[in-house]
């Protein structure tokens, strides 16, 4: 049989059995899911995939193998990367060994899995993305792409937001999906708190930061608190990171200034040698699986990770002894267009308070290079209405520099 064809018929059966499962999904007002998100593990369409062997299953491995490495390599970007999904999606043993042929976006500079947001992007250069703007639903959405005129339908959607006002806080809900914003499902992603003034940001992962299927030997119980919205729910709340905007007093001109400390990534990362932390999958995090207790005011839920729960090292310790620090590059004043500019390289063409540069905030003795320490990491800046471009690299992920953006949204009459 011709290549094609066997790519595309694996490509019509998941699709035959995706649209069985959506139609029973929304049948029981469950998850909707279309096919221009990264559909999250686990979900029920997967599992009747997964229940259903195919003629494929049987491939010799080899055959199978080079058939995997052939579609990724000739499909680096979407929407031709949907056929690298497919293979994942045939059964089993098509997903296990597409896993081992697609490299982290790290290595490759590739989004293709849902996991995949959650892990660092490239060292070189970075992945390009933009954000739409929904005022009247409060729901931002953030696409794979240069640009809405450039990347037309062909746009990716990797995750959406939602803005819920409360009365001392605002909190930004994102999700997998574009038009489901509930904590109890397995789209759930994490979600962005602020506080009462909005100079102070939270980023909540929905996944602890690290694998618990990998067992350690030396370390005595650690606890992270996590409030969970909902009984119902199974994901929890894992404080991540703190954005602080700085209190603009005196009313001066200028961008506004913040700090973002990235809690559960080292300082070492960006030293010569030195790894960020990457997930590889989904933990399922049940109310059985970790040992439980209540805070001394008896509100929130404490989940205690012990040395059987969670892999950490002394070193490890350490490092987190030392978090990575993000500060706003300075800009500077253009005398003839009197405003203040930072070089976006095209990317951000209207001028804007919400537009950064975050570069990494360093001590001399931290040993970080001059190269390392003038490289943007995260850049977010305005193009049109509600338009507005978000380019990120390593040691941040998708998701971590989507929350850092959505913090730019919110109100800060203090900070301006």
């Amino acid at each position: 049989m011709h290549f094609k064809s066997i790519v595309r018929e694996f490509r019509e059966m998941r699709d035959s059995i995706g649209n069985s499962s959506r139609r029973r999904a929304e049948g029981k007002h469950t998850n909707r899911r279309g096919r221009s998100h990264i559909a999250p593990e686990g979900s029920p369409s997967s599992s009747a995939l997964f229940q259903r062997q195919s003629q494929w299953a049987n491939m010799p491995p080899e055959l199978l193998l080079d058939i995997i490495q052939r579609v990724e390599t000739a499909q680096p970007s979407w929407p031709a990367r949907r056929d690298v999904v497919s293979c994942a999606s045939v059964c089993r043993s098509w997903q296990d060994i597409t896993k081992e042929v697609v490299k982290t976006p790290e290595q490759c500079g590739c989004l293709t899995f849902p996991i995949s947001l959650k892990q660092p992007g490239p060292k070189d250069s970075p992945i390009q993305c933009f954000i739409k703007r929904e005022r009247a639903t409060s729901t931002f959405r953030l696409y794979l792409g240069l640009s809405p005129a450039l990347s037309g339908d062909a746009s990716k959607l990797l995750l959406a937001a939602r803005k819920i006002r409360r009365a001392a806080s605002t909190e930004f809900v994102i999700t997998f999906l574009g038009d489901d914003f509930s904590r109890s499902t397995n789209a759930y992603v994490g979600r962005l708190k602020s506080n009462f003034l909005g100079t102070k940001f939270t980023i909540y992962d929905s996944q602890p930061p690290h694998d618990p299927a990998i067992q350690s030997n030396g370390l005595s119980n650690r606890r992270l608190h996590s409030k969970q919205g909902s009984s119902r729910s199974h994901s929890g709340s894992y404080n991540v990171a703190t954005i602080s905007y700085e209190l603009n007093v005196l009313r001066t001109r200028g961008p506004r200034r913040m700090n973002c400390t990235m809690h559960w990534i080292p300082v070492s990362a960006i030293q010569e040698g030195g790894t960020a932390p990457t997930p590889t999958t989904f933990v399922k995090c049940q109310k059985d699986q970790f040992p439980q207790s209540m805070d001394p005011k008896g509100k929130n839920p404490v989940i205690e990770f012990s040395s059987n729960s969670l892999a950490e090292t002394p070193e490890t310790i350490q490092d987190m002894r030392n978090p990575l620090v993000l500060k706003n590059k300075a800009p500077r004043w253009h005398e003839q267009l009197q405003c203040w500019c930072l070089n976006f390289k095209g990317r951000v063409t209207v001028a804007s308070v919400k537009n950064f540069q975050l570069v990494a905030a360093v001590e001399p003795c931290q040993n970080v290079s001059v190269a390392e320490q003038e490289k943007v990491i995260l850049q977010f800046g305005k193009i049109g209405k509600d338009i507005f471009t978000m380019d990120y690299r390593y040691p941040l992920s998708a998701f971590q520099a989507f929350a850092i953006c959505l913090s730019s949204f919110d109100t800060k009459p203090a900070c301006e």
